[in-house]
């Protein structure tokens, strides 16, 4: 039998990725079509060790329109072998990313969370669960849990923000205390300031490696793709901006895990998963 490619086993990761998000897709030549109109394009990541590990997955509403929204979003996944690695980064995005956009589809508030946030009039907002993982990852998880980090960004973000259909904002955060990393982008690019911004905050910062990844979807408001009609979302923050529903997921503790944290639910959910209940 002859062994995948690379983009074969990114194409197949998706695919099955997306199934567990209730949604189904096939692959379709160098594309992997979803229902309607969707469909999640690969791209190889260009990088050091040619890109092992690395990909660049962009989900397309509306194909066939040279305007249609794409959210891109470039991944990496952890693992032993180069298939190892790719699986981990496709779990790793739809564990975010796919999350955040098959709920700005659905609407139904059970794969992320809707907010519209105050200093982003205008804006409404919707984040999928949180993937942290490495050594000593529930203080991480529990913080990014009590806490909205898009409004104590927004005001950075304002002057980054245009008007397209979809604006997707990944967050990346973690290492160890005096080594940390804080990274935002804005539909792909880095943000410096927003970047200086989250490394300001006070997240935990630990003796040992641990990191946490975040994807944001801003939409202006009234023009929710896939959703015509499309009201709010089904449950918002208050006017303090706390998650309508506390979400992350906990990695391993070990930094060798072959893939990212497991997809978990709500925080309760996660802390009784821990405790063996």
């Amino acid at each position: 039998m002859r062994a995948q490619s690379g983009p074969d086993v990114i194409r197949l990761s998706v695919v099955r990725e997306m199934a567990r998000l209730g949604q189904r897709f096939t692959v379709e030549g160098s594309v992997v079509r979803g229902p309607g109109t969707t469909a999640v394009a690969v791209r190889e990541h260009p990088g050091e060790n040619g890109g092992a590990g690395h990909v660049d997955l962009g989900f397309a509403f509306d194909v066939g329109r040279a305007d249609g929204p794409v959210v891109w979003d470039c991944t990496a996944g952890l693992g032993r072998t180069e298939q190892e690695r790719m699986e981990s980064a496709v779990r790793m995005w739809a564990t975010t990313t796919a999350s955040a956009v098959v709920e700005l589809q659905e609407g139904r508030g059970t794969h992320g969370d809707h907010f519209r946030p105050e200093q982003l009039p205008g804006w409404h907002a919707v984040q999928g669960p949180a993937a942290v993982f490495g050594f000593g990852s529930d203080r991480l998880a529990e913080w990014l849990a009590d806490h909205r980090l898009l409004p104590a960004l927004a005001g950075v973000l304002a002057r980054e923000l245009a008007e397209p259909a979809v604006t997707g904002v990944k967050l990346f955060l973690g290492g160890r205390a005096g080594e940390d990393v804080a990274e935002v982008r804005v539909n792909g690019s880095v943000s410096e300031q927003a970047s200086a911004a989250l490394r300001a905050l006070d997240w935990p910062r630990g003796e040992r490696l641990c990191w946490a990844r975040l994807f944001v979807l801003l939409v202006p408001d009234g023009s929710l793709p896939g959703r015509s009609g499309a009201g709010d979302g089904p449950e918002e923050s208050g006017a303090e901006g706390r998650p309508a529903r506390e979400r992350a997921a906990a990695g391993a503790e070990a930094p060798t895990v072959s893939g990212p944290a497991a997809r978990l639910g709500v925080l309760a959910r996660w802390r009784r998963a821990r405790a063996g209940r």
